[in-house]
């Protein structure tokens, strides 16, 4: 039998719940960030729920409900949104993607993959935000995204592949100091269990991935997940078909890329080392 497709909310629906959410904090008097906190999610994440982007959890509905005095009104709702083709409940947001990702594959275009950031790099990228992050808000996110770079480093190591575009690696963001620091972490981190990392060089005259940055992440129960990032918000997707066409530029895209040796040498160049 072909394997059955994980079925994902109605939009719609998501819509609906998230409107419920936002009423109920705001009647509260909290905040997104506030609320975000209480529950274990991040400020842009409560915003998405509430805008229709993310399905809401049934653990983290079961919490709303506590700590907005609610008689079980989300959970009721999470439980019995329609479903149109299931995300598993922890495979929301993708720190819990991250954390319990047996692989992982990462290809970035703009910017040095997260798991893989400094932490002048990182501010500098929260930094250059639209619309704009207050400082405490630079501190806040910089903190997690480092928080989440532990899972690297975990006793039983994930299989973690990386590819990233050339240009990122002579983007100043931040300023050429802070670019020659995180051209370093990435030597550091090439050494490390687990992780490959590959530049995919500007002189490859065929690219299959210009739609933009994705991650693929498999389960240990051998679930295959992608996670991608747009202006309109962050998207999970677990249906079969579109994930077997991620894997498969992925592919492609690891021919085309130097391998480890090739791409710690082109890091040393860029340093100037010999």
């Amino acid at each position: 039998m072909p394997p059955r497709k994980r079925a994902r909310p109605n939009s719609t629906a998501m819509r609906m719940v998230g409107e419920q959410v936002a009423v109920c904090r705001v009647a509260k008097g909290m905040t997104q960030k506030e609320l975000g906190k209480r529950v274990g999610l991040q400020e842009e994440s409560i915003a998405s729920i509430e805008q229709g982007r993310r399905p809401l959890m049934p653990d983290v509905a079961e919490l709303m409900d506590q700590i907005l005095d609610l008689p079980g009104v989300l959970t009721v709702a999470a439980h019995k949104m329609p479903q149109i083709d299931v995300i598993p409940p922890w495979a929301e947001p993708l720190i819990n993607l991250e954390q319990k990702a047996a692989a992982l594959s990462s290809y970035q275009n703009q910017v040095v993959p997260g798991l893989l950031q400094t932490k002048a790099y990182a501010e500098a990228v929260f930094h250059s935000r639209v619309p704009i992050y207050t400082d405490g808000e630079v501190v806040d996110q910089t903190t997690a995204r480092l928080d989440r770079q532990k899972t690297l480093r975990r006793e039983k190591p994930m299989i973690a592949s990386f590819i990233v575009w050339e240009p990122v690696l002579t983007c100043p963001l931040g300023g050429q100091e802070v670019l020659r620091e995180q051209l370093r972490h990435l030597l550091v981190c090439s050494e490390l269990t687990g992780v490959s990392i590959q530049i995919l060089p500007l002189d490859r005259t065929r690219h299959p991935a210009l739609d933009g940055p994705f991650v693929l992440l498999e389960t240990p129960e051998h679930q295959h997940i992608a996670y991608l990032e747009t202006h309109r918000g962050s998207l999970v997707v677990s249906d079969l078909d579109e994930v077997s066409i991620l894997a498969m530029k992925y592919a492609m895209l690891r021919t085309q890329a130097l391998n480890p040796e090739e791409t710690r040498d082109l890091l040393k160049r860029l340093l100037g080392d010999p």
